[in-house]
């Protein structure tokens, strides 16, 4: 199969993840792919793939005669989809020959140049989308699709290899994709994660990440009686939030810029709670916004009392940089397998995280690849199958690489 047709089979298996849930996978229905992603890895000729306990999926291929001596090398995905949009009732849709003018999709939805300026960049490519209802999955079946088709061409072809490693994980959307990854099962000694971006994108520095809860504690009373009294928690984190410097927030940065980023707010007089996500390329940029958090809190609880307001910190994940550099030669390694495709390495700095932040952090190195896939976590998501193709053609090159 190729690599779109994995996507389109996987996009329609309902994987959102939850994070209010405790358990792993977050979700049950992430099994029902789990278990179709172990069928179609033994009947690509991947005998050992299994399903642990905890919802992740491994399988690996014993190196070919002559290359056994060769690093073992990973290739991982996730199978979760973020709670951004709707997830259920995929309905992949094929426009082949795009001609580079607005597509409007089966919901009404118009997929525009205006708006997304690069889709000038793949007219008379064949674009995979949703029906406009839903995301569609790309981030990040994209990735599990072309690393099966790169492994199910390998076996056909017979290609030479070292010991290959796969794996897929649960609740990467969620921030937990990689707490419970066995490293020393998965036996490689590094590995690439395949998550998201443009075809030809090398990624190998992310944000540094943590998270912030603030509770404000009020004191309510008869509002007709407040004067001097009354502590109205609402008002209190509105405060909270507006002291915040407010060129600092998602929608006012870009490339190396952090921000604060309000993600949830709700209350009354009596309680109010606000979650916020910071993130910095600068560990101590990052530090400093948290001491602002803290320093808000102080002043607050000054004005309107001890423990009005309380900060809760905690950090999600570090850039991986740190961990790649002592292990450059995957970044050399993937720049040589983007350019055999035909292609320029792009490398940007990741506004966010993912799974191999955390790994390379764990011990396995493990920059990222681009999938050919956009306009991720909402119904405009969309791939392509051309460079759905060249994506798997890097990963056959990286493989390639490392068995000479």
């Amino acid at each position: 199969m190729r690599a779109y047709e994995y996507l389109m089979k996987y996009a329609q298996v309902y994987t959102t993840s939850d994070e209010e849930s405790g358990t792993c996978p977050s979700t049950a229905r992430q099994l029902d792919l789990a278990k179709i992603l172990v069928e179609d890895l033994k009947a690509i000729g991947c005998e050992d793939a299994h399903l642990d306990e905890n919802g992740y999926v491994y399988a690996s291929l014993a190196a070919t005669p002559g290359c056994e001596e060769k690093p073992a090398l990973g290739f991982i995905a996730h199978m979760d989809t973020a709670p951004d949009a709707p997830g259920e009732h995929v309905k992949p849709q094929l426009y082949p020959n795009y001609d580079g003018k607005a597509l409007t999709l089966p919901s009404g939805a118009v997929l525009s140049p205006e708006r997304f300026p690069f889709l000038s960049e793949m007219v008379g490519e064949t674009l995979l989308t949703s029906d406009g209802t839903t995301l569609l999955g790309a981030d990040d079946k994209a990735g599990i699709a072309e690393i099966f088709a790169a492994v199910e061409h390998i076996i056909k072809e017979g290609l030479p290899h070292g010991k290959l490693c796969i794996g897929v994980t649960p609740d990467e959307e969620i921030g937990r994709g990689a707490d419970l990854f066995d490293i020393p099962g998965f036996g490689a000694e590094f590995a690439y994660t395949v998550d998201g971006g443009d075809v030809g994108t090398i990624e190998y520095e992310n944000f540094n990440g943590a998270a912030a809860v603030v509770e404000v504690t009020g004191l309510s009373v008869h509002p007709g009686e407040a004067k001097d009294t009354m502590i109205n928690a609402s008002n209190v984190a509105m405060e909270f939030h507006m002291a915040l410097p407010q060129m600092d927030r998602p929608e006012h940065t870009e490339g190396r810029e952090g921000f604060y980023h309000l993600t949830q707010m709700y209350g009354d007089v009596s309680k109010a709670k606000l979650g916020y996500i910071l993130r910095d390329h600068d560990m101590d940029k990052l530090n400093y916004k948290k001491e602002t958090m803290r320093h808000i809190a102080d002043c607050l609880n000054g004005r309107y009392g001890a423990d009005t307001v309380k900060v809760t910190i905690e950090d999600s994940y570090r850039s991986m940089l740190e961990r790649i550099r002592p292990h450059f030669h995957l970044v050399e390694t993937a720049r040589e397998a983007i350019r055999m495709a035909g292609l320029t390495p792009i490398e940007n700095p990741i506004r966010g995280g993912t799974d191999g932040a955390t790994l390379s952090w764990k011990g396995l190195p493990c920059p990222n690849l681009g999938t050919g896939g956009y306009n991720f976590h909402g119904v405009y998501e969309f791939a392509t199958v051309e460079r759905m193709d060249r994506s798997m053609e890097i990963i056959l090159n990286i493989i390639a690489l490392y068995a000479k």
